[in-house]
């Protein structure tokens, strides 16, 4: 496919686009004004309304990307400082976002239902800012990594820096990942698996690494620690400025932002399997292992995260440099549309089981099965296996 760089000579055609992936985390300081000048309490939920609403709307009308970086182009394109900025900037809107939210929920001028509707417009800039966070912290650069760090506190959600990379990169696609969702499975099974499960393996992968280099758990050198110290301090602070009122709100954001994150992992590899070799060892991740959209607003937004496949297959590569692989699987629309999709068990499976099985070319038992819905599973769809 000829992209739309080569065709207009540029090197990136949507550069001066990837500044809009700042509005995410501007919808924590837009409620406050747009209320301010037009008297409707609604806009507290700014940040449901343009991610369940606006973006999928919005990745209807404009369609797809369709363009791809040339190979000439990548070095240029990961060196380019202006594409880091985009997502070192999210970081301070976004915890400018939460000190002025969390000073109206320390008021008693809002009602408890727009204090609620605020949270939970936190929750989902949270959950985007873990994005933010997922960016940074696949970079090898010491500051980059701190400040995933720091685009986490917010969520409470530390122990993914270590979990992802870690973990999830080496098991995705596997029946061992707990953040790789499993055909038949529901979103509402899904989540406590792989809340837990990655808690876990989050916990025992940090003891391994710190054991390797001769320290113990309670070490500075411990990176879950330090995550989840940068949200004691955060949370702390916040506490001692506006008052204990603000707790339960703070606590019902990052919830949101962590159930968004891994609603998001069960969009990204359900159903998908790598290929087990003889020896019992799985093959490399290729993009045929995980779900691709390229939606272009959404694409902007969230860093070209929907580029999925050729992030798992090169993890390597900053989110300028993505290509929409043509191997891949694809998702019938945007991640925000499927976010809402997902929330509807029998609606996803209607839209998104026969894509897995026509993905596997009809034979459903070279999928990633619920274990529980397996026998279901394989006489349903026993004929085209």
């Amino acid at each position: 496919m000829q992209s739309v760089g080569k065709r207009r000579g540029s090197v990136d055609p949507k550069r001066h686009l990837w500044f809009l992936g700042l509005i995410a985390p501007g919808c924590a300081l837009l409620p406050t004004q747009l209320v301010l000048h037009t008297g409707m309490a609604v806009f507290w939920w700014l940040g449901p309304i343009i991610v369940l609403i606006v973006i999928p709307l919005l990745d209807i009308l404009i369609g797809d990307d369709g363009s791809n970086p040339r190979d000439e182009d990548y070095e240029t394109l990961s060196n380019d400082r202006y594409y880091r900025w985009c997502t070192y900037l999210f970081l301070p809107i976004q915890l400018a976002g939460l000190c002025a939210a969390a000073a109206l929920w320390g008021g008693t001028e809002l009602r408890l239902i727009d204090k609620i509707g605020l949270a939970t417009t936190l929750g989902l800039v949270s959950g985007i800012g873990i994005n933010a966070a997922h960016e940074l912290g696949h970079r090898v650069e010491r500051l980059e990594r701190w400040l995933a760090k720091i685009a986490l506190a917010q969520s409470a959600y530390g122990h993914f820096f270590v979990e992802h990379n870690r973990g999830h990169h080496v098991r995705v696609a596997t029946p061992e990942d707990p953040a790789s969702a499993r055909l038949g499975e529901s979103l509402w099974e899904f989540l406590p698996r792989s809340v837990i499960g990655g808690f876990r393996s989050a916990i025992r992968l940090e003891r391994e690494r710190l054991a390797r280099i001769g320290e113990r758990w309670w070490s500075p050198r411990n990176h879950i620690l330090q995550a989840w110290s940068m949200s004691l301090v955060l949370f702390g602070a916040l506490v001692a400025i506006f008052g204990w009122k603000v707790l339960p709100f703070l606590l019902l954001q990052a919830a949101i932002g962590a159930a968004l994150l891994e609603t998001v992992n069960y969009i990204e590899h359900y159903g998908l399997l790598r290929e087990q070799r003889a020896n019992g060892r799985y093959r490399r991740c290729s993009p045929r292992d995980s779900w691709n959209s390229d939606r272009l607003v959404t694409n902007i937004f969230l860093f070209h995260l929907q580029r999925h496949s050729d992030h798992h297959a090169n993890p390597g590569r900053r989110y300028q440099t993505l290509r929409s692989c043509e191997q891949a699987p694809q998702l019938p629309a945007g991640y925000a549309s499927m976010v809402v999709l997902a929330l509807f068990p029998p609606l996803w499976r209607l839209v998104m089981d026969k894509r897995v099985l026509a993905h596997y070319g009809g034979d459903v038992t070279m999928a990633n099965i619920a274990p529980r819905k397996r026998r279901r599973l394989l006489a349903a769809y026993g004929a085209a296996a």
